[in-house]
Formats: C-alpha cells, structure tokens, sequence
C-alpha cells in the first residue's frame, strides 16, 4: 500500500499539524491528539487510546477507549491499528516536544515500525525524526538544514554518510558515544545508510 497513515498525538505541537490525506490515506487521534485535529477543523478516521490526556471519550462511533492499565502506549495503539489495516508509511504529528519519556518511547516506535519493514516519521515545526534498519534513505539537492544520526542498538555496523559537510564511510557506531550528531546538508544529493542495526535519523533547523 503506497498511502499513508497520518497520528496525531498528545504532545504541545498543535499548530504544525500539515495534514493533506489523499482518498485511501487514514486518519488517527492518539488520545489528545483529537483536540488538535479539532482545532485544525480535520476530523479522523478513527480515535484511539486511554482518553486520559483528553479527558473524556469523543461521542462518535470510531472511538476505541482502552484502560490505562496496558503494554502499549496510545501511540503504539494507533501504530497498530495503521499495520494491521495495510499501511507501510506514517507521519506522526505531536510525538515529539512533550515529555521526554513520551519522545523517547515514540521513537521506539519508529524502530519497531522499520523492523516491520514500514517507514515512520515524528514531525514538527524545526524536527524530523526516523529510523532505518539495515537500509539507506536518499536525499536530493535541495534538502537543507542539520542531520544527526544514533545508534539505538548497541552497535551499529556500516553506517555511511555521503553528500554532506562530514563524510563517513563503513563506520560502527555504538549507543554510548554520539559520533554521529549535527553533519549539515551542503547542496549535493546525499544518502545515510547502515548494514546492521537500528540507526535514528534526526533532521532539524539549525537556527
């Protein structure tokens, strides 16, 4: 399925949601990320989580309330709900910006999308967050701003970074030293690769 599954979660971002769904894209409000939808006059497919950031459950029949005593997060619920339903491609808005260990576990949400063979992508206003596992992603000339990347497992074997201010090439990167943090975009097209393991790719606004 080439559409995409468009989250909206709880975190303080609510005036960069820049949502424009095609026909067979989906819609989720991860708990209070329903009231950000609201205000930005969008309505989802479907509402989903515990409800307590919210406060109350939305009175529609795509609401699916879950106690707060469970394994996954609301985040990780709307992920799932986006797998099973086919989608491989998810932008997440409100993921990042609000309590660090929300951001931290949604971006352990990102790795396990990409060891589902899927692709996500935390947004807001300065910061896009991904992660590749054993793969590469390509950028074109035009990209700008500052790149980090992270090892998230304990070793990272074959990262490679080519096109930008600082090269790496064939490099182990490990989760206790942050080699790989602010590279910049120079103008040329340019890829970020790993043979092995889970890498975090934050793009970012250096201004």
């Amino acid at each position: 399925m080439s559409a995409t599954c468009f989250i909206v979660g709880a975190a303080p971002d609510e005036n960069n949601i820049r949502i424009e769904p095609q026909a067979d894209d989906l819609i989720i409000a991860a708990n209070g990320g329903y009231r950000y939808l609201q205000k930005a006059g969008i309505d989802p497919h479907i509402v989903i989580g515990d409800f307590d950031s919210l406060g109350y459950i939305p009175a529609q029949t795509n609401a699916f309330p879950y106690p707060k005593e469970k394994d996954d997060t609301d985040m990780m619920l709307a992920i799932r709900y986006g797998l099973d339903k086919g989608y491989r491609a998810f932008e997440i808005y409100g993921g990042l910006g609000g309590r660090i260990d929300h951001t931290i576990a949604n971006i352990q949400a990102m790795t396990f999308l990409a060891r589902q063979g899927a692709r996500g992508k935390l947004i807001d206003r300065t910061t896009c967050a991904t992660v590749i596992c054993s793969g590469r992603i390509e950028f074109d000339a035009a990209q700008q701003g500052g790149i980090s990347v992270f090892a998230l497992d304990k070793e990272v074997y074959g990262v490679t970074e080519r096109g930008l201010r600082y090269p790496l090439t064939d490099a182990t990167l490990t989760n206790a030293f942050p080699v790989g943090i602010s590279n910049a975009f120079v103008g040329e097209k340019s890829v970020v690769s790993v043979r092995e393991g889970a890498l975090l790719i934050i793009l970012f606004d250096p201004s």
